[in-house]
């Protein structure tokens, strides 16, 4: 079966099928963010009457003033900020030199290594043990237990060392004989050329610092310097507890837990929108080349 697409070419059957499909995704996919972005637009009362909206009828920025109006959403952007600026880096460094070390040939116990840290991606210690280490080294109550607790991903380090394996092993043995030693050759000639993969690392690893909650939530009890996601959910269930015992009237007239919500949602959301379209280009190429060993 063959459709015309003109004089110049046909459009064939599985073409139509898969661009049926892809649309159909890309809804699935749309429709719930567009949801979410007119819900925290919109107000209570006409979140009853239809739950599923796309286009707010009156729209209200009171979900939106209830968080900015509240000084823990500058602290938890500071904080994360400093997380950002102060982890990516690192993490990409402990990464990077890693990976370069278990990729290179002939070192000495280099696959003892590669599987005993496979082995932890697999089998972890468990967050109590975690917590006594962090404790010990008195880093409670402070950003860097943050920032050393999630300091390297071995996942990422893989895809880095298979992106390494790639790259031709005569340029290594070119740079030792002209006498640079290993953070040359990886600073000067490895890091240049592995720029989509580093692309990719930073994506990954800054989605994750902005993300970062768990371990604040264990090893961070001030206010003043939790990060973001944190403090989206302290008051995300400060809205829901204070909605538990406000009257029908109330709630008509402040903004609603469902819509403090979205807010959130799209707060979180809205900065790694804009950072992806500067990254993409690199996103693509560094996946597939990381993730497949030369």
């Amino acid at each position: 079966m063959v459709f015309r697409r003109g004089p110049g070419g046909r459009v064939d059957a599985m073409d139509v099928v898969l661009f049926v499909l892809l649309t159909a995704w890309g809804l699935i996919i749309a429709i719930p963010f567009i949801n979410a972005l007119a819900i925290s637009f919109t107000s209570y009362r006409e979140y009853l009457e239809s739950p599923l909206l796309l286009f707010p009828k009156a729209p209200e920025f009171k979900a939106y003033r209830e968080l900015f109006k509240d000084n823990r959403l500058l602290y938890g952007y500071r904080t994360t900020l400093v997380i950002i600026l102060i982890g990516v880096p690192l993490s990409l460094f402990l990464s990077a030199s890693m990976g370069f070390a278990l990729s290179r040939k002939g070192w000495p116990g280099r696959r003892f290594f590669f599987f005993f840290i496979l082995f932890t991606m697999i089998f972890q210690g468990g967050i109590v043990p975690l917590y006594l280490v962090v404790r010990s080294l008195r880093l409670t109550n402070s950003i860097w237990s943050v920032i050393l607790t999630g300091g390297i991903n071995t996942f990422y380090m893989i895809l880095i060392y298979n992106f390494f394996q790639t790259l031709p092993e005569s340029l290594v043995e070119s740079a030792r004989l002209d006498g640079a030693g290993d953070w040359i050759i990886l600073f000067r000639i490895i890091i240049p050329l592995s720029m989509p993969i580093v692309a990719t690392m930073t994506l990954f690893y800054t989605v994750d610092k902005w993300n970062e909650w768990f371990n604040a939530m264990i090893f961070i009890r001030r206010s003043d310097i939790q990060p973001l996601q944190l403090v989206l959910r302290s008051i995300v269930l400060d809205s829901v507890t204070a909605s538990q015992t406000a009257t029908t009237i109330t709630l008509l007239e402040r903004p609603f837990p469902i819509g403090i919500k979205m807010a959130a949602v799209m707060l979180t959301m809205l900065p790694i929108m804009c950072i992806y379209p500067f990254l993409q280009k690199h996103f693509a190429k560094g996946m597939m080349v990381g993730a497949i060993k030369a």
